[in-house]
């Protein structure tokens, strides 16, 4: 289309909103048509998407006391426990190996895909939430991942908690032995002697260390390990959890929503028919002086003429598609102009004429055959005042033709020239 050149400065942002808003307006037809589509097809792969049921479980986690990572406990961070690091670990190949045991699957792997592990906030409890075709099965995996964690974590602690109690024992032995050494080796000493007061001191630094490798030997020894319980068993839920109803036709919404502002705007950019009088004040900048053979409208209109034409002159009144017959109009002006201005109503462009007004027919008219003869009308200095809107033409019978143009249905009155 043919846009007005906008100003330097640019359209305000509130306006050029307002031009989009009329534009969604003029091309509602296509933009609902896309918004049905986008929630018709939002319907469509709701009803084709397999149904999918979310089951959880919850589990307290616990310290084992035996080498768990830590944070330091703060106002934000109350628990000691790392439980991003156990939320890892829940989803990890080796807890998915124990429950694909525990639910007789071969493959672990697409286990892991199925299962999320989610923390609350300031809590030690982990969420593990399973997915699958069926309420069973969800609660069933569920169920075998949260039992899996605590029994890797319970056999984690308890590997540590062996090595552990495998290094003291090794000291113990070594130094237990060296204890031995020293005392066998005190009575070949002389009493009251330097020899024998550096045995007997090593011996007591011996017998201290056999007495703290006994009692942490002794400690781990008691050590209970305590991974964590399941303090919510996972249940099959009611409904499933996806496909969301909301969220597939919002989504088609939205889409069909986005689709159809981009069809409306390419519509209105290459459809340049002129429907309203918006459409040729907006395209054009000229006024819509009259819609209709409104009698008061054309009043009004001889009026605006004769107070542009004060001292008289000649008006033209001029179609702008070729098959519009400016003629009735015409005869329509000039009674309306009698006794008003001494203005002469034409409707031959051969010669020029002081002003002009131009006629539409809704639908028919183009917006480049409104801007060329605009153009035409300032090339002759001719001002153009405004337009005059026509309802839309009606069909013609088959076989038919329509007017040529320049021809006019009712014949010219040269001598109308109103006093």
């Amino acid at each position: 289309m043919d846009h007005p050149a906008s100003s330097v400065s640019g359209p305000a942002p509130g306006r050029e909103l307002a031009e989009f808003g009329s534009m969604l307006v003029r091309r509602r037809v296509a933009l609902t048509v896309f918004l049905l589509a986008g929630v018709c097809a939002g319907g469509v792969v709701l009803a084709t998407t397999p149904p999918s049921y979310t089951a959880t479980a919850e589990v307290l986690v616990a310290p084992t006391g035996v080498q768990d990572q830590t944070n330091p406990t703060t106002p934000r961070q109350r628990e000691p426990l790392n439980l991003d690091t156990e939320a890892q670990v829940a989803r990890s190949a080796v807890v998915a190996a124990r429950a694909a045991r525990a639910l007789k699957v071969n493959d672990p792997d697409p286990l892991r895909d199925r299962v999320a592990v989610t923390v609350p906030p300031n809590s030690a409890v982990l969420a593990i939430s399973y997915t699958a075709a069926d309420p069973v099965s969800a609660a069933a995996g569920a169920q075998a991942f949260a039992k899996a964690y605590l029994a890797n974590r319970e056999a984690t602690a308890t590997r540590a908690l062996d090595a552990q109690l495998k290094v003291l024992s090794g000291k113990l032995r070594e130094i237990d032995s060296r204890l031995a050494a020293t005392v066998a080796g005190l009575p070949r000493t002389a009493p009251g002697s330097a020899a024998r007061t550096i045995a007997g001191q090593r011996q007591n630094v011996l017998s201290r260390q056999v007495y703290n490798l006994t009692v942490k030997y002794d400690a781990l020894k008691t050590v209970a390990i305590t991974p964590g319980t399941v303090i919510s068993d996972a249940r099959p839920p009611a409904s499933p959890s996806q496909p969301s109803p909301p969220l597939y036709l919002g989504s088609g919404l939205f889409l069909g929503l986005l689709a159809g502002a981009g069809a409306a705007m390419v519509r209105d950019r290459f459809d340049t028919r002129l429907r309203t009088a918006a459409d040729i004040e907006r395209l054009t900048g000229l006024p819509v002086l009259c819609e209709g053979e409104n009698a008061r409208e054309l009043r009004e209109l001889a009026m605006a003429v004769a107070r542009h034409l004060r001292d008289g002159g000649e008006l033209l009144v001029r179609g702008v598609s070729p098959d519009t017959d400016p003629e009735p109009i015409a005869d329509d002006l000039r009674v309306a102009l009698t006794g008003l201005a001494p203005i002469w109503v034409r409707t031959d462009q051969a010669a020029r004429a002081d002003a002009a007004v131009l006629v539409v027919e809704r639908r028919a008219a183009r917006s480049k055959q409104l801007a060329q003869a605009v153009r035409q009308l300032r090339r002759t200095d001719t001002a153009p005042l405004g337009v005059i809107l026509l309802p839309s033409p009606a069909p013609l019978p088959r076989g038919q033709a329509s007017l040529p143009h320049g021809h006019h249905r009712h014949p010219g009155n040269p001598a109308s020239r109103a006093s």
